[in-house]
């Protein structure tokens, strides 16, 4: 339980130290652009369907994206973290999904898009890992201005710290609690 908590911290102060006040927030340095984000199965402000959640199928929810044009997208990545009365928990990484990417179709972490990698969570798992408390669980998708550089099995925070650093274009789907 320390080993998370220590984790979290420091993904935590990657990115205070980054110019991000969340896990991925809006960088000071960057005019970020914004992305829609939606899903045929999410509603910003409504509870995560239970499919999508430990209680359920623990699948990786379908997402949909789009923003303006950007000349230099080099890769998307999507971060599901979630909050409780509690703890902030990381629930997926995936990242260097191609930019032309528009959507990724439910459970994407079981058979993710060519290329992609998908980061050790909080929790210790590779992959999608479903929420399980009551809390916000947001889905937020990243326009990069270049790839994710970093070797096989590096630590989390190394890994959100390079996607808030190339971060050019962002948007958020948060659904609340659970069905």
């Amino acid at each position: 339980m320390r080993r998370i908590g220590v984790t979290v911290t420091t993904v935590v102060a990657a990115f205070a130290l980054s110019g991000c006040g969340s896990f991925i927030g809006r960088s000071q340095a960057l005019d970020i652009a914004e992305i829609n984000v939606s899903s045929p199965e999410l509603r910003d402000g409504k509870p995560l369907p239970r499919e999508f959640s430990c209680r359920g199928g623990r699948t990786s929810p379908p997402l949909r994206w789009s923003s303006q044009p950007l000349a230099d997208a080099k890769s998307i990545a999507i971060v599901v973290d979630s909050r409780d009365s509690s703890a902030a928990t990381v629930n997926w990484v995936l990242y260097n999904v191609p930019a032309t990417t528009t959507e990724l179709g439910p459970n994407a972490a079981e058979d993710p898009p060519e290329g992609t990698g998908q980061a050790r969570v909080t929790s210790g798992k590779t992959g999608y890992d479903p929420p399980c408390k009551p809390g916000s669980y947001r889905f937020t998708v990243y326009t990069l201005n270049a790839k994710v550089d970093v070797k096989e099995g590096a630590p989390l925070p190394e890994i959100l710290k390079k996607i808030a650093d190339q971060t050019i274009a962002r948007g958020r789907l948060t659904a609340v609690d659970i069905e």
